[in-house]
C-alpha cells in the first residue's frame, strides 16, 4: 500500500500536539486556513463519541498560487490536510504526502510545486519528531 503521508506520534497532550504542529507548520510558510473538529461533529451530527481528532487544512500561499496558476482544477487537492488525533495516551500527527496526492494528475507542472511542497512538509514531520 501507498505511503499517503508522513506519520509521527508525540508524547504530548492533544492540545499541546495541536500547538506545535501549528508552529511547526508556521516555520516552513503554512497556515492553517481550516481546521475540523471531527470529535464535535460526529457529536452534534450524529450523536457519537469518538475520539480527540482535526483535520487541519495546510496552504503555502505561493506554492498554492503556483499550483493553481498551472492547473484550476488542482484546487480540488487542495489545501494539504494534516490530521491530528489520540491514541494510547500520545497524539498522533500524519502529514499528507503532496507527490502521493499530485501523482494521479499526471501532470509536469505541477510536479516541481508538490516536490517543494513535499519537501516543507517532510521537514515539518521532522522537527516534529524532534520535540517527542
Amino acid at each position: 500500500m501507498t505511503e499517503l503521508g508522513f506519520q509521527t506520534t508525540l508524547k504530548l497532550p492533544y492540545e499541546k500536539a495541536l500547538e506545535k504542529v501549528t508552529e511547526a507548520l508556521k516555520a516552513e510558510g503554512f497556515g492553517v486556513l481550516t481546521s475540523i473538529d471531527v470529535k464535535e461533529t460526529m457529536k452534534k451530527k450524529l450523536d457519537v463519541d469518538f475520539r480527540k481528532y482535526a483535520i487541519l487544512g495546510a496552504c503555502n500561499p505561493p506554492l498554492a498560487h503556483k499550483a493553481l496558476s498551472a492547473r484550476l482544477d488542482v484546487g480540488l487537492l487542495l489545501p494539504c490536510n494534516v490530521i491530528v488525533y489520540e491514541e494510547d495516551g500520545a497524539t498522533v500527527v500524519n502529514i499528507v504526502d503532496p507527490l502521493a496526492m499530485f501523482s494521479f494528475a499526471e501532470d509536469p507542472a505541477l510536479e516541481p510545486v508538490a516536490a517543494e511542497a513535499r519537501e516543507r512538509l517532510k521537514r515539518v514531520s521532522e522537527a516534529l519528531q524532534k520535540i517527542t
